[in-house]
Protein backbone atom coordinates (compact mmCIF):
# COMPACT_ATOMS: atom_id res chain seq x y z
CA UNK A 1 0.00 0.00 0.00
CA UNK A 2 2.44 2.59 1.19
CA UNK A 3 4.66 2.27 -1.86
CA UNK A 4 2.05 4.15 -3.90
CA UNK A 5 1.05 6.80 -1.40
CA UNK A 6 3.34 9.72 -2.34
CA UNK A 7 1.69 9.83 -5.76
CA UNK A 8 -1.90 9.51 -4.54
CA UNK A 9 -4.95 11.73 -4.81
CA UNK A 10 -4.25 15.48 -4.64
CA UNK A 11 -6.07 17.55 -2.04
CA UNK A 12 -9.68 18.12 -3.10
CA UNK A 13 -9.32 16.45 -6.51
CA UNK A 14 -11.59 13.41 -6.15
CA UNK A 15 -15.02 12.64 -4.87
CA UNK A 16 -15.13 11.77 -1.20
CA UNK A 17 -16.74 8.61 0.06
CA UNK A 18 -19.63 9.38 2.41
CA UNK A 19 -18.89 7.83 5.78
CA UNK A 20 -20.14 8.56 9.27
CA UNK A 21 -17.76 9.76 11.96
CA UNK A 22 -18.54 6.66 14.03
CA UNK A 23 -17.76 4.29 11.16
CA UNK A 24 -14.56 6.16 10.36
CA UNK A 25 -13.39 5.97 13.98
CA UNK A 26 -14.16 2.25 14.09
CA UNK A 27 -12.19 1.71 10.88
CA UNK A 28 -9.21 3.72 12.19
CA UNK A 29 -9.11 1.88 15.53
CA UNK A 30 -9.24 -1.47 13.72
CA UNK A 31 -6.46 -0.63 11.26
CA UNK A 32 -3.94 1.30 13.36
CA UNK A 33 -1.98 1.24 16.59
CA UNK A 34 -1.39 4.19 18.91
CA UNK A 35 2.33 4.90 18.57
CA UNK A 36 4.87 7.74 18.68
CA UNK A 37 6.45 8.94 15.41
CA UNK A 38 10.24 8.51 15.77
CA UNK A 39 11.15 12.19 15.31
CA UNK A 40 8.44 13.53 17.64
CA UNK A 41 8.20 11.00 20.51
CA UNK A 42 6.20 13.53 22.56
CA UNK A 43 3.20 12.89 20.29
CA UNK A 44 1.13 9.73 19.90
CA UNK A 45 -0.85 8.97 16.75
CA UNK A 46 -3.04 6.20 15.41
CA UNK A 47 -0.66 4.83 12.75
CA UNK A 48 -0.67 1.87 10.38
CA UNK A 49 2.31 -0.42 9.97
CA UNK A 50 3.18 -3.81 8.54
CA UNK A 51 0.99 -5.54 11.15
CA UNK A 52 -2.20 -4.01 9.76
CA UNK A 53 -4.33 -5.02 6.80
CA UNK A 54 -4.48 -1.35 5.75
CA UNK A 55 -0.72 -1.40 5.11
CA UNK A 56 -0.98 -4.49 2.91
CA UNK A 57 -3.71 -3.23 0.60
CA UNK A 58 -2.70 -1.59 -2.68
CA UNK A 59 -4.14 1.74 -3.75
CA UNK A 60 -6.20 -0.06 -6.40
CA UNK A 61 -7.71 -2.35 -3.76
CA UNK A 62 -8.63 0.63 -1.61
CA UNK A 63 -10.25 2.37 -4.57
CA UNK A 64 -12.35 -0.73 -5.20
CA UNK A 65 -13.53 -0.48 -1.59
CA UNK A 66 -14.36 3.19 -2.06
CA UNK A 67 -11.50 4.30 0.21
CA UNK A 68 -9.03 7.10 -0.55
CA UNK A 69 -5.31 6.52 0.07
CA UNK A 70 -4.87 6.68 3.86
CA UNK A 71 -2.45 9.60 4.12
CA UNK A 72 -3.75 10.12 7.68
CA UNK A 73 -2.38 6.71 8.75
CA UNK A 74 1.32 7.58 8.32
CA UNK A 75 3.66 10.14 9.89
CA UNK A 76 5.27 11.61 6.77
CA UNK A 77 8.80 13.01 6.97
CA UNK A 78 7.77 16.59 6.15
CA UNK A 79 5.15 16.61 8.87
CA UNK A 80 7.53 15.11 11.41
CA UNK A 81 10.20 17.70 10.64
CA UNK A 82 7.75 20.59 10.86
CA UNK A 83 6.22 19.27 14.09
CA UNK A 84 9.71 18.88 15.59
CA UNK A 85 10.53 22.47 14.66
CA UNK A 86 7.41 23.80 16.36
CA UNK A 87 8.06 21.87 19.55
CA UNK A 88 11.68 23.03 19.64
CA UNK A 89 10.86 26.62 18.61
CA UNK A 90 7.38 27.36 20.01
CA UNK A 91 7.83 31.08 19.39
CA UNK A 92 6.70 30.51 15.80
CA UNK A 93 3.15 29.73 16.95
CA UNK A 94 2.84 30.63 20.64
CA UNK A 95 -0.20 32.86 21.17
CA UNK A 96 -0.98 32.88 17.44
CA UNK A 97 -3.84 31.70 15.22
CA UNK A 98 -2.72 28.73 13.14
CA UNK A 99 -4.04 26.90 10.07
CA UNK A 100 -2.59 23.44 9.43
CA UNK A 101 -3.22 22.74 5.74
CA UNK A 102 -3.70 19.11 4.55
CA UNK A 103 -3.42 18.01 8.17
CA UNK A 104 -3.87 14.27 7.62
CA UNK A 105 -3.43 12.71 11.06
CA UNK A 106 -3.30 16.11 12.74
CA UNK A 107 0.37 15.69 13.66
CA UNK A 108 1.42 19.28 12.91
CA UNK A 109 -1.78 20.71 14.38
CA UNK A 110 -1.12 18.78 17.59
CA UNK A 111 2.44 20.12 17.72
CA UNK A 112 1.15 23.68 17.23
CA UNK A 113 -1.37 23.24 20.05
CA UNK A 114 1.31 21.79 22.32
CA UNK A 115 3.59 24.72 21.44
CA UNK A 116 1.00 27.20 22.71
CA UNK A 117 -0.95 28.38 19.65
CA UNK A 118 -4.01 30.36 20.72
CA UNK A 119 -6.20 28.81 17.99
CA UNK A 120 -5.59 25.91 15.61
CA UNK A 121 -7.68 24.98 12.58
CA UNK A 122 -6.75 21.70 10.88
CA UNK A 123 -7.98 21.40 7.27
CA UNK A 124 -8.15 18.32 5.07
CA UNK A 125 -10.64 17.03 2.50
CA UNK A 126 -9.98 13.35 3.26
CA UNK A 127 -13.19 11.91 4.80
CA UNK A 128 -11.18 9.96 7.40
CA UNK A 129 -8.91 12.83 8.46
CA UNK A 130 -11.39 14.50 10.82
CA UNK A 131 -11.95 11.26 12.73
CA UNK A 132 -8.21 10.56 12.85
CA UNK A 133 -7.66 14.08 14.19
CA UNK A 134 -10.29 13.64 16.89
CA UNK A 135 -8.78 10.35 18.04
CA UNK A 136 -5.27 11.82 18.00
CA UNK A 137 -6.38 14.96 19.85
CA UNK A 138 -7.78 12.76 22.62
CA UNK A 139 -4.57 10.74 22.76
CA UNK A 140 -2.51 13.90 23.27
CA UNK A 141 -4.81 15.94 25.47
CA UNK A 142 -5.18 18.86 23.05
CA UNK A 143 -8.07 20.48 21.21
CA UNK A 144 -8.34 22.20 17.84
CA UNK A 145 -10.98 22.89 15.20
CA UNK A 146 -11.34 20.86 12.01
CA UNK A 147 -12.35 21.93 8.48
CA UNK A 148 -13.29 19.22 6.01
CA UNK A 149 -13.65 21.42 2.91
CA UNK A 150 -11.07 22.56 0.36
CA UNK A 151 -9.58 25.76 1.79
CA UNK A 152 -7.21 26.56 -1.08
CA UNK A 153 -7.81 30.16 -2.12
CA UNK A 154 -9.73 31.05 1.03
CA UNK A 155 -9.02 34.27 2.87
CA UNK A 156 -7.29 32.80 5.89
CA UNK A 157 -7.93 34.31 9.31
CA UNK A 158 -4.63 33.12 10.77
CA UNK A 159 -1.21 34.40 11.70
CA UNK A 160 0.61 31.23 10.65
CA UNK A 161 -0.11 28.61 7.97
CA UNK A 162 1.60 25.22 8.31
CA UNK A 163 1.95 22.55 5.63
CA UNK A 164 3.78 19.27 6.06
CA UNK A 165 4.77 17.30 2.96
CA UNK A 166 2.39 18.81 0.39
CA UNK A 167 4.59 19.20 -2.72
CA UNK A 168 4.44 15.60 -3.97
CA UNK A 169 1.86 16.25 -6.71
CA UNK A 170 2.22 18.64 -9.65
CA UNK A 171 -1.44 19.68 -9.85
CA UNK A 172 -1.69 20.27 -6.11
CA UNK A 173 1.53 22.30 -6.09
CA UNK A 174 0.24 24.46 -8.95
CA UNK A 175 -2.84 25.31 -6.87
CA UNK A 176 -1.22 25.98 -3.53
CA UNK A 177 1.99 27.82 -4.47
CA UNK A 178 0.26 31.06 -5.61
CA UNK A 179 -2.08 30.82 -2.61
CA UNK A 180 0.83 30.46 -0.20
CA UNK A 181 2.59 33.36 -1.91
CA UNK A 182 -0.51 35.53 -1.54
CA UNK A 183 -0.77 34.63 2.14
CA UNK A 184 2.89 35.47 2.69
CA UNK A 185 2.25 38.81 0.95
CA UNK A 186 -0.36 39.52 3.63
CA UNK A 187 2.33 38.98 6.30
CA UNK A 188 1.00 35.54 7.23
CA UNK A 189 3.92 33.25 8.05
CA UNK A 190 3.73 30.18 5.78
CA UNK A 191 5.94 27.35 7.05
CA UNK A 192 6.37 24.05 5.21
CA UNK A 193 8.18 20.84 6.03
CA UNK A 194 9.53 18.98 3.01
CA UNK A 195 11.88 16.00 2.46
CA UNK A 196 12.79 16.90 -1.12
CA UNK A 197 9.52 16.32 -2.96
CA UNK A 198 9.56 16.94 -6.70
CA UNK A 199 7.42 20.09 -6.82
CA UNK A 200 8.86 22.09 -3.92
CA UNK A 201 9.27 25.74 -5.12
CA UNK A 202 12.71 26.38 -3.62
CA UNK A 203 12.98 29.74 -5.38
CA UNK A 204 10.12 31.05 -3.21
CA UNK A 205 11.47 29.79 0.10
CA UNK A 206 13.81 30.66 2.94
CA UNK A 207 15.41 27.79 4.86
CA UNK A 208 14.74 27.73 8.60
CA UNK A 209 16.04 24.36 9.79
CA UNK A 210 17.12 20.89 8.68
CA UNK A 211 16.41 17.52 10.30
CA UNK A 212 17.35 13.90 9.70
CA UNK A 213 13.99 12.16 10.09
CA UNK A 214 13.79 8.37 10.56
CA UNK A 215 11.22 6.91 8.17
CA UNK A 216 9.85 3.54 7.18
CA UNK A 217 11.74 2.09 4.22
CA UNK A 218 8.56 0.81 2.57
CA UNK A 219 7.15 4.36 2.55
CA UNK A 220 10.16 6.33 1.39
CA UNK A 221 12.65 3.79 -0.01
CA UNK A 222 15.06 5.06 2.66
CA UNK A 223 15.72 4.73 6.39
CA UNK A 224 16.25 8.46 6.98
CA UNK A 225 15.01 11.48 5.01
CA UNK A 226 16.75 14.86 5.14
CA UNK A 227 13.83 17.15 5.85
CA UNK A 228 13.94 20.93 5.66
CA UNK A 229 11.59 23.43 7.25
CA UNK A 230 11.07 26.41 4.93
CA UNK A 231 9.24 29.70 5.08
CA UNK A 232 7.66 31.35 2.06
CA UNK A 233 9.52 34.60 1.43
Amino acid sequence: MARDLPHGRPEGSAEKRMISAGAAETFIRANTTLAAPPHVPEIRLHLADEAHDLWQRTEVELQELGLPPPFWAFAWAGGQGLARHLLDHPEYVRGKRVLDFATGSGLVAIAAAMAGASEVLAADTDPFSASACRLNMAANGVRFDIAGHDVVGDKVEADVVLAGDVFYDKALAARIIPWFQALAGRRIAVLVGDPGRAYLPRECLRRLAEYEVPVTHALEDAEVKRTIVWQFA
